[in-house]
């Protein structure tokens, strides 16, 4: 008699304190376990973020998380239903550059590769490295292929490719390492659709061949809109080096590629935007080291939180000098605090000077930000694009109702910000710690990290003593988060933020704590940093065990 066990998590891992990391036996669990979420989500559960061999659950708190990972591995796997709706087809041209290269790889001719491509049904497994990027698996592994070995620098919107196991189209032009075989002129990613994806996990979709499309277009960032008239708001007379839109983000489209981006420093924006009344998630100005100067456009009451700095206020009006050389000079001249609320006046100029300390500032307006949501958040994203875009001289920024009290509110204490000295980031190990020894864990904790100029809101690069790897080859791509510590090749640690990609191919040594990454996002450009290591997760990592089939 032969006897089975029901499938189950193999083992869960801590991602810090806010998601864990299940490991599964192959991509079918990975699609039975993502399917069960999506349709019976779990307690507290936030987003889920499939990936090659794992399943990513982030939840809305440490106690939920921890819940959620004694509860993964309690649960009992069932294979997700297949149904004929859904199926997304997807007309391509075959007439890839790659074509000839895959037909020697695979031992097919190029018709025969056309023929298993489009002759099969592809299930959309996980999403990341771009919105709208679905990593498909087929029916067979017929078209298995490695991916490019140098990466073209940029693919067409549109193009269809393999790469590993996998199928996908680019939904926009950007760099890739994929078998390019076709192209495709289906919009991948339209931010006009009520569901921008065109796949999504768990879809089906079929390739049909056809002899012509439309050249596929991409959604990329917006463009400032134009200046019109508005009765109430701020021009921006200087960006700065960059000033942004930003909330406390968009949770909950992971699966579609995107990631929560958001205000940095999500506390100081909270300040700000508590001490003019508004609702915590109102959208504001952030910028970076300085140089911010807007106009009042109708009287309006302002705030400016984060790093402390100068606070210029210039008046508009011109009157004669008392100086013996005569001459005109500007108006009356004041300074404001920062964490406090203020009036700026029709025509008046505020002027944010160089940070004392920390990086970041925010500006909050009595109202809100009134600029367009995308996927219920009006934050910039740099890295998707999503969003709007940078501010430049002379936009005006129309004013909302984001309000939540009648009154402003009270000066506040500030925190102290980094300076020239050295910052300490509290860090849970893992989810892939066991990549590297003891030496290279001590080595990660033992030096102080500099901050290098190639750090931006995707993640800060860091600059020390190379942490060396214990294992061979490459991670399997896996979901991933803000605070993540991923570790490539050439052991330099890139400390993710909040515009990071969804998933990621590089060991993570720790996890930044949720509550030291507003710390994290004042360190200035040439700052330092120390990790220390905190182990207040639970341990998940035991193996389930197996009984083995008689």
């Amino acid at each position: 008699m032969q006897t089975t066990t029901a499938k189950r998590v193999r083992s869960v891992r801590p991602v810090g304190t806010r998601a864990v990391l299940a490991e599964l036996d192959g991509l079918q669990d990975v699609l039975a376990l993502q399917d069960m979420l999506y349709k019976s989500p779990l307690p507290g559960q936030v987003d889920v973020l499939a990936a090659a061999e794992t399943v990513m659950v982030v939840g809305e708190s440490a106690s939920a998380t921890r819940a959620i990972g004694a509860r993964l591995l309690e649960l009992e796997l069932t294979a997700p239903e297949v149904t004929d709706s859904g199926l997304v087809v997807i007309d391509t041209v075959y007439d890839g550059d790659d074509l000839a290269d895959v037909a020697e790889l695979t031992g097919l001719s190029v018709d025969g590769v056309i023929a298993a491509h489009s002759g099969q049904i592809w299930t959309v497994a996980f999403a990341g490295f771009a919105p709208g990027f679905g990593y498909m698996v087929g029916e067979n592994e017929a078209l298995t292929v490695p991916r490019r070995s140098s990466p073209r620098t940029a693919v067409p919107a549109g193009s269809v490719a393999l790469g590993g196991q996998y199928s996908a189209v680019y939904p926009r032009r950007s760099p890739g390492g994929w078998q390019l075989i076709g192209r495709t002129g289906a919009r991948m990613w339209d931010l006009d659709r009520s569901q921008p994806a065109l796949v999504r996990p768990g879809d089906r979709v079929q390739y049909r061949a056809v002899r012509e499309v439309v050249t596929a277009g991409a959604s990329e960032a917006r463009e400032p809109e134009k200046e019109h008239h508005t009765e109430s708001g701020l021009r921006i007379l200087n960006p700065g080096a960059q000033s942004l839109i930003q909330d406390l983000g968009r949770r909950g489209y992971g699966p579609l590629g995107v990631s929560a981006a958001g205000a940095l420093d999500r506390a100081s924006l909270r300040r700000a935007n508590r001490l003019v009344g508004n609702a915590a998630s109102a959208a504001a100005i952030e910028s970076v080291n300085g140089g911010l100067t807007v106009e009042a456009v109708g009287d309006q009451v302002i705030a400016v939180a984060g790093a402390p700095a100068t606070l210029t206020v210039q008046s508009p009006s011109w009157v004669e000098s008392e100086e013996p050389d005569g001459g005109v000079q500007p108006g009356a001249r004041r300074t404001v605090p920062v964490a406090a609320p203020f009036a700026l006046l029709d025509g008046e100029v505020l002027t944010v000077g160089a940070p004392e300390s920390g990086f970041r500032n925010y500006l909050a307006i009595r109202g809100g930000v009134d600029v367009p949501e995308v996927l219920g958040s009006r934050s910039a994203d740099t890295m998707s694009g999503i969003g709007p875009a940078p501010l430049v001289i002379g936009q005006t920024l129309p004013i909302g109702r984001d309000t939540e009290s009648t009154a402003v509110g009270s000066p506040e204490l500030q925190p102290d910000f980094p300076g020239t000295g050295v910052t300490v980031l509290d860090v849970v190990p893992g989810p892939r710690a066991d990549w590297f020894d003891q030496e290279a864990l001590d080595s990660l904790c033992g030096q102080e990290w500099l901050v290098t100029p190639q750090s931006n809101r995707v993640g800060m690069r860091l600059d020390g003593t190379p942490l060396k790897r214990t294992r061979e080859g490459e991670l399997p791509s896996e979901g991933t988060m803000a605070g993540a510590l991923q570790i490539p090749p050439a052991g330099l640690p890139v400390l993710f933020l909040a515009d990071h990609p969804i998933t990621g191919g590089y060991p993570v040594i720790g996890v930044v704590r949720d509550e030291h990454l507003d710390l994290a996002a004042q360190v200035p450009i040439g700052g330092r940093i120390r990790f220390r290591f905190v182990r207040d997760s639970p341990d998940f990592t035991t193996t389930v065990t197996k009984t083995p089939e008689k």
